[in-house]
C-alpha cells in the first residue's frame, strides 16, 4: 500500500471516528446521507465540488441505496489541472463520469469480491479484480471499504474513474 493510499484511509479513519461514526449503523442518529458523509470525511472536496456542480446532489442525498465508488482528493489531483477545470465545466461529461462510479445498490466489499464486473449508473460496467487483500474497481484500488450512509455505501478509492 502506498504511502498516499495510507495517508487517505487515516484521514477518512480519523474522520469517521471524529464523527462518531465507526462503527454506527445507517438508521443511527449520527448517520449522514453520501453526500454529508463526504463532506464531513474532508479529503472529497474536488469530489463534492464535482457532484455540486453537475447537479447530481439531490440525486446523491435520495433514498437510494447507491455505492458510491468515491475518488479522493489526492486522485483527482492526477489529473492534469487544465484537464479537470475543462471537465468542471462540461456538464454532462462531467455528470457521466460521477455516475460512472455510482452503483444502484448496496454492494459491500465482501459481495464485490464475488463479482467479475459491475454495472454502474453511467450504463457502463466496471471491472472488479481482488489481489490477496486488495480490491481494485474499474482499475482504482479500494483504499477504504464499507463506509456506512444512511443511503448506501461508499468505497474510496485512489483513482477518478473514466467511461470509455
Amino acid at each position: 500500500m502506498t504511502r498516499t493510499a495510507r495517508s487517505a484511509i487515516l484521514v477518512f479513519t480519523a474522520a469517521l471516528l471524529i464523527l462518531g461514526r465507526s462503527p454506527v449503523s445507517a438508521d443511527s442518529p449520527q448517520a449522514k446521507d453520501i453526500v454529508d458523509t463526504a463532506i464531513a470525511a474532508g479529503n472529497f472536496k474536488t469530489l463534492v465540488a464535482a457532484v455540486q456542480a453537475a447537479d447530481l446532489v439531490a440525486q446523491l442525498k435520495s433514498a437510494g441505496p447507491f455505492t458510491v465508488f468515491a475518488p479522493t482528493d489526492e486522485a483527482f489531483a492526477k489529473i492534469p489541472k487544465a484537464d479537470l477545470d475543462a471537465l468542471i465545466k462540461d456538464k454532462v461529461k462531467l455528470a457521466k463520469v460521477l455516475t460512472h462510479h455510482v452503483f444502484a445498490g448496496n454492494a459491500n466489499s465482501d459481495d464485490l469480491k464475488m463479482l467479475k464486473d459491475l454495472s454502474v449508473a453511467d450504463g457502463g460496467r466496471l471491472s472488479i479484480l481482488v489481489d490477496g487483500s486488495s480490491l481494485r474497481v474499474g482499475g482504482a484500488l479500494v483504499i477504504a471499504a464499507d463506509i456506512v450512509a444512511t443511503n448506501g455505501l461508499i468505497h474510496v478509492v485512489d483513482t477518478v474513474l473514466i467511461p470509455k
